[in-house]
């Protein structure tokens, strides 16, 4: 079978190779992080697929650890930007500075680069500082460049921004706009744990020791994997069902449920689609497919769309949440090709 590019789908030994640089990824994770394995999952889902991730949850539950320690699992330059109210744009992506060459005494400009020019970046909470820092970090991830001066500095690859944010505390942060969230593939909610995990977690952490993580892939096997999700090959009515799952959210469009109309301010754009796609054949390979099936989507939505969606006031007021919405629209919309394609609100939205 061969993908809609014209490029080979990827075979048994490929995808051999990405399961097991997963399972090695996990192996080193499970000696310091206890649980949170579909958190981990979508990590890697959105690091085999190029993309950035913005995890969200109250303090206290290991978000920081479980980035720093997947950072060690990759044999890649790290680095950690702790945000604060008073970081300036400077402090992130480097600044130019005169100096004088020795012997001649010529003066000269010389750039020194930030903590942003590394492989993984950290941007632990992120929505503490000012939205000019925060705009000079979401250059960086659009076009992996930063721009100093007029001088635009092009950063390495690969190139992994995981940010965190507080959602509970209001005092002192500046909430990344709608329209800057949009540049995360990836919105992950970090819950509490089980009672076993918590168990194991306040068994682990205080007692003697502390576990050694060893890398398992190099920048050359990262790169080598993300080409290999690109050739999975999609089915057309998975990529319709995708469609029909963002479409669905725009207010306005002829076609879309009541609900809609009345619990969504503005809905989700293009890029929705293509981080639903994409992180589809991600999560394909993880288990072991080389096609992508409309569960994958399906299991995909909330973290894609919830970011991209934001609900109304008077929905706001009824408890009513941008994942209570994205839970309807799974269940409205039909999975099977002829169901989709036949229906008359889809048709509209399809048409419009």
């Amino acid at each position: 079978m061969i993908s809609h590019s014209g490029e080979q789908p990827p075979t048994g030994s490929a995808i051999d190779r990405l399961q097991n640089a997963r399972q090695g990824i996990l192996d080193e994770l499970s000696k310091v992080i206890v649980g949170q394995q579909e958190v981990i999952d979508e990590l890697l889902i959105c690091l085999f697929s190029r993309g950035h991730c913005l995890l969200e949850g109250v303090p206290g539950l290991a978000k920081t650890l479980m980035i720093s320690t997947l950072a060690k699992t990759l044999n890649l330059f790290f680095s950690r930007i702790q945000f604060t109210p008073d970081l300036m744009p400077a402090d992130i992506t480097g600044t130019e500075v005169i100096e004088e060459q020795q012997g001649t005494g010529a003066l000269q400009r010389r750039f020194m680069e930030g903590p942003l020019f590394a492989n993984v970046i950290l941007a632990d909470e992120i929505n503490r500082t000012p939205p000019k820092t925060q705009a000079a970090l979401l250059e960086a991830m659009q076009e992996r460049q930063v721009t100093v001066g007029r001088q635009r500095h092009p950063l390495g690859d690969p190139f992994f921004v995981l940010a965190t944010q507080n959602p509970i505390e209001q005092e002192g942060t500046y909430p990344l706009p709608e329209a800057q969230q949009d540049r995360f593939m990836f919105k992950v909610q970090v819950d509490y744990p089980s009672f076993q995990d918590e168990f194991e977690v306040a068994r682990r952490t205080t007692s003697r020791g502390q576990p050694q993580v060893n890398p398992v892939l190099s920048g050359a096997d990262i790169l080598e994997l993300q080409d290999l999700v690109r050739s999975v090959p999609v089915a057309d009515h998975v990529i319709r069902y995708a469609l029909a799952l963002v479409r669905h959210t725009r207010v306005g469009t002829e076609g879309i449920p009541e609900f809609v109309s009345n619990q969504v301010g503005w809905g989700a754009g293009p890029r929705a689609v293509q981080f639903l796609v994409l992180g589809g054949k991600s999560r394909a390979l993880l288990q072991g497919r080389v096609h992508v099936t409309i569960e994958d989507i399906q299991k995909l939505a909330r973290s894609v769309l919830r970011h991209r969606m934001v609900v109304t006031f008077a929905a706001q007021s009824d408890g009513i949440t941008t994942d209570d919405v994205i839970q309807r629209l799974l269940n409205e919309t039909p999975t099977t090709e002829n169901e989709l394609t036949q229906d008359a609100r889809f048709k509209k939205i399809f048409a419009s």
